[in-house]
């Protein structure tokens, strides 16, 4: 019977084989195209980054971003397992190793402080080092470390942030606030003695620590003052304001703009959308009291997409010429994971890639370094031997040979789907597992499902992507961008190379003659000079470290022409 049922299950799924697939010539033919790009990156993208988009799904583990292009492949009518998320068109993959100091699985907080400030930190502290321990306000001063949107604003590029969760959330807040524990969204959150310690609460820092040019998110509570009601949900108790000092932090955000400058905050999409962006200078929007909607529940009438945000937040910031910091977070995948509702969470993942997708058409790899990777995975699988094209919330082909009842495809180690009827395994066929939030199976009960420990994936694209090329410590990650952009401390690395004087003959010569001038600088150590205007202006802006490395090659060069060195062509 069982030899009967596997001849069966291979015949279904040849069946399901797509008549191109089952010639060998289209194989060879996808290789050998993806053979082509892959020598183009030969050609390095070699210039100074304007603009970096750090995109970061929560909880976006390898499975999830998996079951998430087979979800969008199957959005589009397709089988799934082909299709290509926007990620996946990113040509350099990295992998991150995510442990917290203290933990080998980690949490949100501990590894926004690595992926933003460049530092490794305890989980559930934010924008501190090591040395600070989570609740104890008393040691954190002295301990405080900024972040790549701090290096930034300080090289004078506009700032932003985007999120599903609230804008206090772990992952927004480590980008400018210093806490001892990221749950302390205000002041009605925090206890007496980190408030008697002089700890600021996060919503406070997000107005008083950095001025971003555009926020958005959720969290509309944290900045009202207690038991002030909702402007969208005035009925409803646990909507309402949190704030112990009675202050209004969206009036306190209005008032600390410079003098002329235009800010607006909105709550709703329809004043969102409706904005004239060339007249606003900086932008606040809160579309919830806490965490924004998941996307399958979207009212979209008020809250807006997390890509019409990117969309939003994008042309506000390209109006700074000397570039953009910008961070978004698809905050909820996370949410829906540990809430064992993998629908939820896929559909989250989705939307994230389609922001990436906007934000590709949006702006030019030529000027703009784009990285998308996650903080932490969780204990999400998908498996059972499906077949091609197989639902990704269906059912697996089998029974299980133990209890001899079906199970779906996608499972949790752990997690609030751990259900027993009648002392056995519930029968997911007798309940709606394809509903949104239907909570998959897990192995073992927990309130809430748990963070993975494994390694995060990391694509990039843009001004020297090729930096993150391996396996990394996740802190390595702001570094990376840092120096991509002459940023932080590698600022002064890119300065000290990137104006040496100028002969005055040479920038009529680069007007008059610019394809042969760039010949002969390339050539030469003039290479230095193609970050000159007007040399700039026909042959790019090279990153100064690349010019160093590019003379250093160019000499080893010229040695194995003239002496014979070597029998590979240069």
């Amino acid at each position: 019977m069982k030899a009967l049922l596997i001849l069966v299950l291979a015949q279904f799924c040849s069946s399901l084989v797509p008549e191109r697939e089952k010639d060998p010539e289209y194989w060879r033919r996808q290789a050998q195209e993806t053979l082509r790009n892959a020598l183009q990156l030969q050609r390095l993208n070699q210039n100074v980054a304007k603009n970096l988009i750090l995109f970061l799904g929560d909880g976006m583990g390898v499975s999830t971003v998996t079951a998430a292009r087979i979800l969008k492949g199957q959005m589009q009518r397709g089988q799934g397992e082909e299709s290509l998320l926007e990620m996946d068109k990113f040509p350099f993959v990295a992998l991150a190793k995510t442990y917290n100091t203290n933990a080998q699985v980690p949490d949100s907080a501990g590894t926004a402080t690595a992926y933003l400030c460049g530092v490794k930190a305890n989980e559930g502290t934010l924008g501190v080092s090591a040395g600070v321990t989570r609740d104890r306000c008393n040691t954190t001063k002295g301990q405080e470390v900024t972040s790549i949107l701090r290096w930034a604003k300080d090289a004078g590029k506009a700032v932003g942030i985007v999120t599903t969760t609230r804008v206090t959330h772990a992952t927004p807040s480590a980008a400018y606030a210093h806490s001892a524990n990221r749950d302390w969204y205000s002041d009605g959150e925090m206890p007496p003695d980190a408030l008697e310690g002089g700890c600021k609460d996060i919503a406070r820092q997000l107005v008083e620590n950095i001025p971003n040019r555009v926020i958005m998110g959720g969290g509309r509570k944290y900045m009202y003052p207690k038991n002030v009601s909702d402007v969208e949900y005035p009925h409803e108790e646990k909507h309402r304001g949190t704030r112990l000092d009675r202050r209004n932090l969206v009036q306190a955000w209005r008032e600390a703009k410079p003098p002329g400058k235009v800010a607006e905050y909105v709550w709703h999409r329809r004043g969102l959308l409706a904005l004239n962006l060339s007249r606003v200078d900086f932008l606040l929007g809160l579309f919830e009291p806490g965490d924004m909607v998941y996307e399958l529940d979207r009212n979209n009438e008020t809250d807006p997409s997390l890509s019409e945000m990117v969309s939003v937040a994008i042309r506000m910031l390209q109006k700074n010429p000397r570039g953009f910091f910008l961070l978004v977070e698809g905050g909820r995948i996370d949410h829906g994971h540990h809430e064992g509702k993998a629908k939820q969470a896929l559909h989250e993942a989705v939307e994230l890639d389609r922001a990436i997708g906007v934000a590709t058409r949006l702006t030019s790899t030529q000027d703009t370094l784009s990285v998308v990777t996650a903080d932490h995975s969780h204990v999400f699988t998908f498996g059972g031997y499906t077949p091609r094209g197989n639902p990704i919330f269906g059912l697996a082909p089998m029974q299980s040979d133990v209890d001899r009842k079906p199970f779906t495809s996608i499972l949790y180690g752990n997690g609030p789907g751990y259900k027993i009827v009648a002392g056995e395994r519930e029968n997911v066929s007798a309940v709606d597992f394809a509903h949104a939030d239907y909570q998959a199976q897990s192995a073992v009960p927990l309130r809430q499902e748990t963070h993975g420990g494994e390694d995060v994936a990391v694509f990039a694209r843009g001004p020297m992507a090729h930096l993150l090329h391996g396996v990394h410590e996740q802190n390595y990650i702001p570094h990376a961008m840092a120096y991509a952009a002459c940023i932080g401390s590698n600022r002064g690395h890119c300065n000290a190379a990137a104006r040496p004087a100028i002969p005055l003959l040479l920038p009529f010569l680069g007007l008059l003659f610019p394809p042969l001038l760039k010949c002969l600088l390339q050539i030469t150590e003039g290479d230095l000079f193609l970050n000159y205007p007007p040399f700039s202006f026909f042959c790019g802006q090279q990153h100064p470290g690349k010019r160093r490395e590019n003379r250093e090659t160019q000499r080893s060069k010229s040695s194995r022409r003239w002496f014979g060195a070597g029998k590979l062509p240069l």
